[in-house]
């Protein structure tokens, strides 16, 4: 879904600026994690409902997960070490259909509060995600629930309070995937009436931690503050997590969010800027800095709404029939979309935006992953041909203005991306010259993080730069982002309301093949790229490279692939 970051100072200087919003902290109690955030306050802390990725990251701290992996395999049935802490599940049995999936849960697990974390939260979620289906919950986690019943989730049932059966429409190679969606919440604070939980005090000030951290205080617009959870059921060193908290600050740019980490302000940065890399590398190798790079699994998209944005509805009615939409009144033209994408210059926006630090993307699988088609030719930049794709469309200059229009509808749209993020906003300056060259007027605009999310949940926009953060383990299953069960108005996340029936048929047989042999698994995704392609509800933009670093005093820091903080209980203050 997504995610998408000269002098040091003491350590004690670190805790000083942490006591500012966390005043049970202090200077002698050890390493307190400081990750500067340019995405601007987290929506909320109740991981049912955040979908953006600062709520991401302090959910993931606060609350445990379902299902845990092999942090360097990736493998779900790899249950040794190094695991990814946190999930609340032992083991699992499959019956014979390969649709009824008995999850037996880890005992003696609890909340801060000393309440048993059982079967009962996790039934807590599946039904607020069964009210999301219903627009009554704002969760961007209904995806797994297909309203047809031909894929999916079909049910969860509790027999008890450490058993949990979750039960698929057929055998699915996402089972295990999907199931990490029912993150247990804690039930016993919640409201039991879901119609609240949207609005619930609980979202953004938690009184309950099941995570390596518990929640101390949100100052909106500076921080969020952490403490450690010395009641974690996961900590490596039982009864003790080893940071004394965590400081998640919000800085209004890349630039500064850098040049704190250089400072020593910070000292955990999360995909720094890629400018800055180099000057990274080097500090790395004099040992003034800790450096993890990595093939990218974030990747920036330049969305078009398909569907009317003056009446946003939902993919499907309640009996899971497709409902018309409309058509957005430019992008509804195939010969636009297609104009666009060949009139967009994206080895230049990987140069400019990213200095090289990007690999092109054919499609909306990311170079990275096994079910890549490196056959399937990129978009070359043609902006002649992408001229005459208009002409043929009748979308022409005929007043001489520089703007093309047909039948009185001007070739213009808006075009948002959030401010502070530099990468996205030198893409878009570029999109907006681009395209003006071949008669198509982009009014390019950077709007607050938080209010461009609403807007595009509320799918009343034209288009917009963003990303995706791959979730972990990486597949490349397409349900959530482009199926028209979740083209939910208000919490969706296929926003532009594309929908395809063969794309949609090809993404059942990958993920319900029988065996599910990567090989064959990925012969499907590749025709569903080319068809992805040819639509183009996104035009294809690149995965950033990834990269995470460390400040030198942090003992511990070890991450994979998409796991900054896997094993961050046990992270310490080193010794000088």
């Amino acid at each position: 879904m997504k995610n998408f970051r000269r002098l040091l100072l003491a350590a004690s200087g670190l805790a000083i600026a942490a006591l500012a919003v966390a005043p049970t902290l202090a200077q002698d109690d050890g390493l307190i994690i400081i990750e500067g955030n340019f995405g601007g306050d987290p929506a909320t802390f109740n991981p049912i409902l955040a979908s953006d990725t600062a709520s991401r990251r302090i959910t993931g701290f606060l609350f445990p997960g379902f299902i845990n992996a092999n942090a360097e395999t990736a493998n779900f049935s790899e249950f040794d070490p190094p695991l990814a802490s946190g999930g609340i599940v032992d083991s699992w049995t499959i019956d014979e259909s390969g649709t009824v999936y008995t999850f037996t849960l880890r005992e003696g697990l609890t909340w801060s509060d000393g309440d048993p974390i059982d079967s009962a939260d996790v039934i807590y979620t599946w039904n607020a995600l069964q009210a999301g289906v219903e627009g009554i919950v704002d969760t961007p986690l209904s995806f797994v629930i297909d309203p047809t019943g031909a894929t999916g989730i079909l049910d969860v049932t509790a027999p008890d309070a450490s058993t949990v059966v979750v039960t698929f429409a057929s055998p699915e190679c996402t089972s295990l995937g999907n199931v990490g969606v029912l993150y247990p919440a804690p039930s016993h604070v919640l409201p039991e009436d879901l119609a609240l939980l949207n609005d619930a005090e609980f979202n953004l000030a938690p009184t309950v931690s099941g995570g390596a951290f518990t929640f101390s205080a949100l100052n909106p617009g500076e921080q969020v503050a952490l403490l450690a959870n010395d009641d974690y059921f996961d900590a490596a060193t039982p009864g003790d997590v080893a940071p004394a908290g965590f400081i998640y600050r919000v800085v209004p740019d890349q630039t500064v969010l850098f040049e704190q980490f250089l400072a020593g302000e910070t000292n955990v940065i999360d995909s720094p800027a890629v400018s800055r890399l180099a000057e990274l590398r080097a500090l790395a190798e004099a040992g003034e800095k800790q450096l993890f790079t990595f093939p990218g699994n974030a990747w920036d998209y330049f969305a078009l709404n398909f569907a009317d944005p003056t009446n946003p509805q939902n993919g499907l009615d309640a009996d899971g029939n497709l409902i018309d939409q409309g058509a957005h009144p430019i992008f509804g033209d195939i010969a636009v979309r297609q104009a666009i994408a060949l009139g967009t210059d994206v080895d230049a926006a990987i140069d400019a935006a990213v200095f090289g630090e990007g690999e092109r993307m054919n499609s909306f699988i990311i170079p990275a992953s096994w079910a890549y088609n490196q056959d399937l030719p990129l978009i070359e930049y043609n902006p002649d041909a992408a001229a005459a794709l208009l002409d043929e469309a009748g979308w022409v200059d005929a007043d001489g203005d520089g703007i093309r229009e047909k039948d009185g509808v001007p070739l213009s749209f808006t075009l948002y991306t959030n401010e502070g993020n530099g990468r996205r906003t030198q893409t878009g300056t570029l999109i907006q010259d681009q395209l003006s060259q071949i008669g198509v007027q982009v009014n390019f605009s950077t709007i607050d993080f938080n209010t461009l999310l609403d807007i595009i949940d509320s799918q009343t926009f034209d288009s917009v730069i963003l990303g995706w953060r791959n979730g972990w383990p990486d597949d490349p299953d397409a349900t959530q982002l482009f199926t028209a069960q979740s083209d939910v108005v208000g919490s969706g996340s296929n926003f532009t309301s594309w929908s395809n029936a063969e794309f949609n048929e090809l993404n059942t047989q990958a993920k319900t093949l029988a065996g599910c042999d990567t090989a064959e698994r990925a012969q499907l995704y590749y025709q569903m790229a080319e068809i992805f392609q040819n639509e183009l509800p996104y035009v294809p933009l690149f995965a950033i490279n990834g990269a995470y670093a460390a400040g030198a005093d942090i003992a511990g820091f070890g991450p994979y692939p998409s796991l900054l903080y896997w094993n961050v209980d046990s992270w310490s203050q080193a010794t000088p």
